[in-house]
This record gives C-alpha cells, structure tokens and sequence, in this order.
C-alpha cells in the first residue's frame, strides 16, 4: 500500500496544532492512519493532537499477536481513544496552561478488504472508488447540526460564521463515545483523511478530479496543500492519502 502525509502551517497560523501519521503493524501488515486537529490555543492544541497521535501509535505498534479479528483491533482502539481522552481531559484540569484543550481524531485501521474507522470532530475522512467520492465522516460541528435539523443548506455552511465550531473533541469532556464505521476497501481505492483547513478550502468534487488525475501520490497531496493555501491558507493544512493496490490475482 502506497500513502503519502502532508501538514503545512497555512498562510495565517504560526503554529501548526495538526498531526498525522501512518502506521504499519510489523508482525501482519495492518495499516492505521491517524490525523488529529488540535484546539486550545499554541501549548493545548499542539500538545494534545501531538499526544493523542504518539498514544494511539504506541497502543497499536504494540498490540500483540492475540489481537487478530477485527472485534480485538475495535477493543484496542476504542480503549486507547478513551484512555487519551482521559489524559487529556485531567491534564487540562490540572494546568491552568492547557484549559480548554482538545483535538479532533480520525483513525482508519485497514484488515484485509475492510477498514475500521473511529472519528472525534470535524477532521474528515473520504473515500474514491471508481470515478465517485464520499464522505465516510460527519462532521461534529455546530453548523452539521443545523444542517441535519434543514435550517440551512450545506452552501449556507460554507460561509457560516459559527462553522468552525466543534460540539465534540477529545479531551474536553471527562468520557466520550466516538463514532465508527466499518466500510469495504476495494482494490485501486483510496482513502483520504483530512483537517478542516483542507476540506473548508477544496470542495469533494475537487478533491475528486484530483486523486484521479494521472500523476504520482506525492503530487496529489502536494495539490491539495497548494490549492488550500491559495484559496486563503487561514488554518493548518493536512491530508493523508492511501492508494489501495490492486488486488493480485493467483493463477493455479
């Protein structure tokens, strides 16, 4: 499986509070990509996204081999997601420092022909198969709410004042219950998890023509940065995207 990762800065932060990262178990080859959004300011948001990346990574490097099925990768994930929030959670109790700290978090953990995905925020994680894209996520934000609800359209959206506000992040509440889903990883697919300082820049017909464009991984991901940047760059930037292979065919 071929990915790349991108995170830039943008053209208005002086600090990037994004994290991403991929990671492949070395004994069966599982991937897990994880991205995270930080919030509370340059020390909180740098600290928590930073913590919840290292944290899921270390769980999952270290998973043993009894963690086989998917139910068992599910158990491990969902634990260190609560365990994390937790952390983070009393960390900002007990420092001043880091009040009002959280983090959106995304994780897509690959088993075979099936993809586990968790997601805290509005960080968001799409899926091309053939010429069609669509977002496995929903948002955690205010604006989805009044979207759901009909107040407004998904134009309105884009240009709501209030669209960057997130109603559930991990760490800022002492439990949290995050979403999942389950979807089939076809062969010649990809996966593409991103900030919101990418996704309220590029829309997903966009992001579309360009994952299909005839051109390497890295020149992609290099697109979607420079196009976000061009379009205003205000927040951080991030994208990981992960080409599935085609699936080989054994002749007997």
């Amino acid at each position: 499986m071929e990915y790349e990762i991108r995170s830039d800065t943008g053209r208005k932060r002086t600090v990037n509070e994004d994290e991403a990262a991929v990671f492949v178990h070395p004994k069966n080859n599982t991937v897990l990509a994880v991205i995270a959004d930080g919030m509370g300011g340059h020390k909180g948001g740098d600290f928590a996204s930073s913590t919840a990346v290292r944290m899921i990574g270390e769980q999952f490097m270290s998973a043993s081999d009894d963690v086989e099925t998917e139910q068992d990768w599910y158990d491990l994930l969902y634990d260190t997601v609560v365990d994390i929030n937790l952390f983070l959670y009393t960390k900002a109790q007990q420092d001043e420092s880091f009040k009002g700290m959280g983090t959106t978090l995304d994780l897509a953990l690959i088993l075979g022909d099936q993809c586990l995905v968790f997601h805290v925020g509005d960080s968001r994680i799409y899926q091309v198969t053939g010429k069609a894209i669509r977002q496995i996520t929903k948002d955690h934000s205010f604006v989805n709410i009044l979207i759901e609800s009909g107040e407004i359209t998904e134009q309105e959206a884009e240009v709501h004042p209030q669209r960057n506000w997130i109603m559930k992040a991990v760490g800022s509440e002492k439990s949290i219950v995050p979403d999942l889903y389950t979807i089939p990883v076809p062969s010649q697919s990809y996966l593409l998890l991103c900030t919101d300082g990418l996704s309220n820049k590029v829309e997903k017909e966009l992001m579309l023509d360009i994952i299909l464009r005839d051109v390497s991984l890295a020149d992609k991901v290099d697109t979607f940065v420079e196009l976000a940047n061009e379009r205003g760059g205000e927040d951080n930037i991030t994208a990981i995207l992960l080409e599935i292979p085609e699936t080989e065919v054994i002749s007997t």
